[in-house]
């Protein structure tokens, strides 16, 4: 597996339902190494960072894989960093890739801790006002990761995976079940017993304890 592109993103304006906000989604490909430190790519800008960014969500991963779907679906190619990806791999592998799954790129180790979530930014990024609908049905969320290990990333260095436990889930069941309004006890716990993103663990153990 190989880096196919590093993408940053600067903020620009953006308009949604009237409301004026500032994003970093509209990300561009650099050809000069970049640090990563533990809060994510050097350089790489965050509009909402209520939502976006910080330590377990520090680095944004999509495949050229993916890019190959879309590409069928749309009928062009997106550029690399479309999605608001930092990071455009050549491959997740052939399995399918899990929450705790270790990716080492350059000198940086990552950790993957959830999936993609599609807003409004993602919609309006595409010009296509039902595309969060269309991106989860796709079912091909990417992933974002934490920052084991700081480091230089360039275009080009070869991607190694770490497979996680096999009792953690996958990061499609993590996007499926997000969209669930009732989980159960059992999914929560399974979801809760992974080493997932702060946010989500927050929001997931508020509906566990509902249920007690």
């Amino acid at each position: 597996m190989k880096l196919i592109s590093v993408n940053l993103g600067k903020l620009k304006p953006m308009t949604i339902a009237q409301d004026s906000l500032s994003t970093g989604i509209f990300k561009e490909q650099v050809s000069a190494p970049v640090f990563i430190s533990r809060q994510g790519l050097e350089g790489d800008l965050i509009g909402d960072t209520r939502n976006h960014g910080g330590v377990d969500q520090a680095v944004y991963l999509y495949s050229e894989e993916d890019y190959a779907y879309w590409q069928a679906q749309l009928g062009y190619k997106p550029e690399a960093g479309t999605f608001g990806e930092n990071l455009t791999v050549s491959s997740f592998g052939s399995e399918p890739i899990r929450v705790g799954d270790r990716f080492r790129v350059g000198e940086v180790e990552l950790e993957l801790t959830a999936p993609r979530i599609p807003c409004s930014k993602l919609a309006t990024r595409m010009n296509d006002l039902g595309f969060v609908k269309t991106f989860r049905q796709a079912g091909r969320p990417g992933a974002y990761a934490r920052v084991l290990k700081e480091g230089m990333v360039s275009t080009g260095n070869t991607v190694e995976k770490t497979f996680s436990s096999p009792d953690y889930p996958t990061i499609a069941q993590f996007f499926d079940l997000w969209y669930v309004k009732e989980l159960s006890k059992a999914q929560l716990e399974h979801l809760l017993a992974s080493p997932i993103a702060e946010r989500a663990r927050g929001f997931l153990e508020t509906k566990l304890e509902q249920l007690s």
